[in-house]
């Protein structure tokens, strides 16, 4: 049931959003040919400027997309929500122009597509904050609101607890919680525990629930079968929420064998023979066509790591990469020269003596990550991926940190879904797991673009590369 409003909600803010940049763009033709507030010379006509149309609405639709405006899980507020519209709107922008130069059409008004950028993020902006608005004042008087009630106070509960509170659009209100193992009135962000669950059989006669959620611990999946039953008897909705937060993914891969179900631990789309090959196709071409592009830039660095400082240009340095095997990752020199312990000592922190000024500024904007490529083009990393790391961090870390090897059964990346999201230098290694990790299980070709295009926002300049 939640799923179907989000998807009503999300379908419908498509809709609107598709009107809101046809208006726009009418508006931005209007205010550049008619309104005789802008200087203009005779160019194409208007049905050429609106056939435009017909591709520019579902290209942006597809980019406000992909820049996840569509997506709940988020859980943003108005100002994020505000930059990932100037992001969708500035990407859709410079696409559509990339294409008139494609396509050589230099007499379509680029002053009317600034204009119309302008236009659609405020409209877009307004209408959004409009739309939540009235979704409130729906809610809270009280229609197509679900009233559920929790079987089983575990983890499973709290998370879905926390969703409904983070996520009101839903219309979700938890009456409370039955468990036998949670002493009565305990309570859960404002829900409470109102008994055990042998209540359930008197509360489902009252008919005032529209659903029940079963969240019972795993300790307690021995009454699951009588629960299903009783609930089904009854008539309401039911649904089961598995207490496997950590063991199984949020996407679990299925698989029937002659009739049996069986669940894989994790899944991992990159080890199809065809999505590797692909992956490993674009990273081909993608660093082939990012070491002829910089070049220039890894001339003047090489030059001027070479007069500022003694020692080698390149530094290579071990790391653990695709099924845990060493392979030598290059980086610029960005550090005085150091023997093999004193390198081994530990991560760079913020104002490191060791780092040079032209190392500071290198790291600074990820430019010393360059030579990379190379590594990419001899097939041990890819252009997207989990940071690689040092081979003592690794057993470090997999003893202290569960799942941390997973990320070693995908090739390691030059940036990554944890590296856009802030979480590079030193920051938190159990965050930047749960984010490769996502990453891993939900790998796809447009998840990799996706990344690759908002590296340009966030992953070249990051506050904490040190």
């Amino acid at each position: 049931m939640i799923r179907d409003n989000q998807n009503l909600i999300n379908q419908l803010t498509r809709v609107i959003d598709a009107f809101v940049i046809a208006v726009s763009y009418i508006l931005a033709y209007f205010l550049k040919f008619e309104s005789g507030l802008l200087l203009y010379d005779e160019g194409l006509s208007m049905q050429t400027y609106m056939m435009a149309l017909l591709f520019l609405v579902p290209g942006y639709l597809i980019v406000y997309s992909k820049l996840d405006l569509y997506n709940t899980r988020r859980a943003s507020g108005r100002k994020r929500e505000l930059i990932n519209v100037i992001k969708a709107n500035t990407i859709g922008a410079l696409i559509f122009m990339v294409v008139l130069y494609v396509i050589n059409q230099p007499d379509f008004s680029r002053q009317m597509i600034f204009i119309f950028w302008g236009i659609c993020i405020c409209i877009e902006t307004a209408v959004r904050n409009v739309m939540r608005a009235l979704m409130m004042f729906w809610w809270q008087k009280g229609f197509n609101i679900k009233y559920v009630l929790l079987v089983g106070y575990s983890g499973s509960a709290q998370s879905y607890i926390n969703k409904i509170l983070m996520n009101p659009q839903w219309g979700y209100v938890v009456r409370g919680i039955l468990d036998d193992n949670t002493e009565r009135g305990t309570e859960y962000k404002g829900v409470k525990v109102l008994g055990t669950i042998d209540n359930l059989p008197l509360i489902l006669p009252e008919n005032k629930l529209d659903e029940i959620a079963i969240t019972l611990s795993l300790g307690q999946y021995g009454r699951l079968k009588e629960i299903v039953n009783l609930c089904e008897k009854s008539g309401v909705h039911t649904k089961f929420i598995p207490d496997y937060a950590g063991i199984i993914p949020n996407r679990p891969y299925t698989e029937d064998i002659q009739g049996l179900p069986v669940i894989n631990i994790r899944h991992v789309p990159l080890t199809n023979t065809l999505n590797a090959a692909v992956k490993r196709a674009m990273d081909i071409v993608g660093s082939i066509a990012g070491i002829i592009i910089s070049s220039p830039i890894m001339i003047v660095s090489a030059i001027l790591i070479k007069l500022t400082s003694d020692g080698p240009v390149i530094f290579a340095q071990e790391r653990v990469g695709l099924h845990n095997k060493p392979f030598s990752m290059y980086k610029f020199r960005t550090m005085v020269e150091q023997t093999e312990a004193e390198e081994a000592k530990g991560w760079t922190t913020k104002d490191d003596p060791r780092v040079t000024k032209v190392g500071k500024f290198l790291r600074k904007t990820s430019l010393d990550e360059l030579p990379q490529l190379f590594n990419i083009l001899f097939g041990q990393m890819s252009l997207v991926g989990p940071r690689p790391e040092r081979p003592q961090f690794v057993e470090k870390f997999r003893e202290e940190i569960p799942r941390y090897m997973i990320k070693h059964q995908v090739r390691p990346g030059l940036t990554g879904w944890a590296q856009i999201n802030g979480l590079r230098g030193d920051t938190s290694i159990e965050q930047r797991i749960e984010h490769d990790l996502y990453y891993i299980e939900n790998w796809t070709i447009e998840f990799d673009i996706k990344i690759m295009i908002l590296t340009i926002f966030r992953g070249f300049i990051n506050k904490n590369a040190y």
